[in-house]
């Protein structure tokens, strides 16, 4: 007898884990750029309305969309929601063109706005949330050397990406592609969120509105400069599973700046409620 119970109990156990592990909600993060910045009225190649780049997007989204979320989520802030599920309500109904928009660059437009409506989905979710600075603030102080040097080597990188693709020697898909690799957000996100921190005893350089100065501690001046960036991303993280809570979704696709990508998946790993996905299944 006491053996079938120990056998009963670890059964029921095991059970328990794989049915926990089945009411998992998927989320895939999917990096981009922010197709209105790229754009350069002196350079067609930016133009991302252009037919070639028209159809390297259909080829990016073709892709990507096999993953068959029923929820895609934006970068842009919940108090714009209304305005999105406007544009959403005409796009769907045919009755605004996305190069007729302001902004019908945008990778909001331009990649969710198609994905949802070939998905059949009724709404996109807006799930940014204000904050972030820029990170040239971090400009001084002991070991700033270190900060500074890899910050170049990560910029040189993108830059030549970013050439390329200037001078139609790159796709925009394999340049959203090249965003999407570990070795590309890795190394992003150790510059903004891993080595500040090494960087101690400073001042931020012209702080705009979104830093806090007054509970600055120039002692850990790196890491305070981290700590805004984090501050912003558990933000976008908080709108992301209370939108989740509401609608009941289990396949999430939130696609966001690349430079999100480290970050927002080292809080999601930690989130048993949540399994990541690997857009490389896809892409």
């Amino acid at each position: 007898m006491r053996i079938r119970s120990v056998l009963f109990t670890a059964f029921l156990a095991l059970t328990c884990t794989l049915s926990a592990q089945s009411q998992k909600t998927d989320i895939m993060i999917l990096g981009s750029d922010h197709f209105t910045q790229i754009y350069n009225s002196n350079n067609p190649n930016t133009d991302v309305l252009l037919p070639q780049r028209q159809k390297e997007i259909r080829e990016f989204i073709s892709s990507a969309i096999r993953y068959r979320p029923d929820m895609i989520m934006v970068e842009v802030l919940p108090e714009n929601q209304q305005k999105i599920d406007s544009l959403y309500t005409l796009y769907v109904a045919d009755k605004i063109k996305l190069e007729n928009l302001e902004d019908g660059r945008s990778e909001v437009y331009q990649l969710a706005f198609r994905m949802a409506k070939q998905l059949g989905l009724s709404k996109i979710h807006c799930v940014n949330a204000p904050g972030g600075t820029s990170q040239s603030i971090l400009d001084n102080g002991e070991n700033i050397a270190l900060y500074k040097e890899e910050g170049l080597a990560v910029r040189a990188i993108v830059a030549e990406k970013m050439k390329a693709l200037q001078e139609n020697n790159l796709s925009l898909k394999d340049y959203l592609l090249f965003l999407n690799k570990p070795g590309t957000y890795n190394k992003v996100y150790r510059l903004r969120y891993i080595t500040p921190a090494r960087v101690t005893n400073g001042t931020f350089k012209n702080p705009d509105a979104m830093v806090d100065t007054a509970f600055i501690d120039p002692k850990y001046i790196g890491a305070e400069l981290t700590s805004i960036y984090k501050n912003r991303d558990y933000k976008i993280y908080s709108n992301i599973v209370t939108t989740q809570l509401k609608t009941k979704s289990k396949k999430l696709l939130l696609i966001i700046g690349a430079a999100h990508i480290g970050s927002l998946k080292s809080i999601f790993r930690d989130d048993a409620d949540y399994q990541l996905i690997d857009p490389k299944n896809f892409l």
